[in-house]
């Protein structure tokens, strides 16, 4: 059974800075590319950033750009999303997702999906 588990969401004010981290089980986690999404209330979920099953590739939508992060450890099967300059419009529910190999920006692409979890940005 394939588990993914959020963690590390919770408030924080505009500029400040949150460490994602999501601990997967019950997959060959190397073989996996993964990503983030958010989806904030009243709007659609949509991909934050992704990374390829090595970690070679990464890939940021153009609104994260510059102050997230992305980057995993095979070793501790574990995909982390680093947050900086924090912005109001950052608030929103941060899911990590799993797919075979390649990151895509498109939700029904992936096959395995964590619970999210909670970030707000304070203005």
């Amino acid at each position: 059974q394939v588990q993914l588990v959020e963690s590390g969401g919770g408030l924080v004010q505009a500029g400040g800075s949150l460490r994602l981290s999501c601990a997967a089980s019950g997959l060959t986690f190397s073989k996996y590319a993964m990503g983030w999404f958010r989806q904030a209330p009243g709007k659609e979920r949509e991909f934050v950033a992704g990374i390829s099953w090595t970690g070679g590739m990464t890939y940021y939508a153009d609104s994260v750009k510059g102050r997230f992060t992305i980057s995993r450890d095979n070793a501790k099967n574990t995909v982390y999303l680093e947050m900086n300059s924090l912005k109001p419009e950052d608030t929103a529910v941060y899911y990590c997702a799993a797919r075979s190999l390649i990151p895509t920006m498109k939700v029904n692409d992936y096959d395995y999906w964590g619970q999210g979890t909670q970030v707000t940005v304070s203005s």
